[in-house]
């Protein structure tokens, strides 16, 4: 499996690479080119914790599917070029995108934990789970990410502002993206300050971390491409 992973990421890799050296811009611009680049960086960040964690390698029968739809939205999307603004132009940019695929990489992760302990409590594939450690175990493990999550969505909005104030002469707005990025940052908290004050037991944990990943990728892939903002995905 994880020579297949490093596989697909090598000749993915090469695909963005060379799209990047032709149209000399980041893969940041087109829905095509955010989706594209989001599925190589979530599958290079779980393909780590893949090799590195070897007790959580079951939590791929959650994770690639999630990614296979991912990849099936980004063969529907237009692969049609994108117009760079200056704006856009700048290295905070891609700090303030890298820290960002850092973030949901590691919430994904978390997230195919917390799945398994949903299955497990509604008793669906039980057996084929069996290889997994127990609930508590894999509760610990999938707030750990949540922990490495928070740090880098915490980075990834000082760079943002950074990167604002660069872009448009002020850090921040209140536009639509800013709001419920900082709702994402928020509801991510929450659920880490729950965590440590009230130990919830793994099933609502796992509960709280599929809310932060659902309110994460709608907040990614959602608000930038239905505003009229200076974030707009598709230009």
């Amino acid at each position: 499996m994880l020579a297949l992973l490093v596989t697909s990421l090598l000749l993915h890799g090469g695909a963005i690479l060379l799209r990047w050296q032709r149209l000399d811009h980041g893969p940041y611009l087109t829905m095509f080119e955010i989706l594209s680049s989001n599925v190589w960086s979530l599958l290079f960040i779980y393909s780590l914790a893949y090799w590195r964690y070897r007790p959580i390698r079951p939590t791929a029968a959650i994770i690639l599917p999630v990614m296979f739809i991912m990849m099936g939205w980004l063969m529907l999307s237009s692969p049609e070029e994108g117009h760079l603004p200056p704006t856009y132009d700048t290295t905070w940019l891609v700090i303030h995108i890298l820290f960002g695929k850092v973030f949901l990489g590691a919430v994904l992760i978390a997230v195919g934990m917390a799945v398994v302990i949903l299955l497990r409590h509604y008793h669906i594939g039980v057996q084929r789970l069996q290889r997994l450690p127990d609930n508590t175990r894999l509760d610990d493990l999938a707030y750990r990410f949540m922990a490495l999550g928070i740090i880098f969505d915490t980075l990834m909005l000082i760079a943002g502002a950074i990167w604002a104030q660069d872009a448009w002469g002020r850090y921040w707005a209140w536009d639509k993206l800013e709001t419920w990025s900082f709702i994402t940052w928020l509801t991510l908290a929450f659920a880490l300050h729950l965590r440590v004050t009230y130990r919830p037991n793994p099933l609502r944990g796992a509960v709280l971390i599929v809310m932060v990943f659902i309110l994460a990728f709608l907040t990614f892939f959602g608000v930038p491409f239905v505003t009229m903002v200076p974030h707009q995905g598709a230009i």
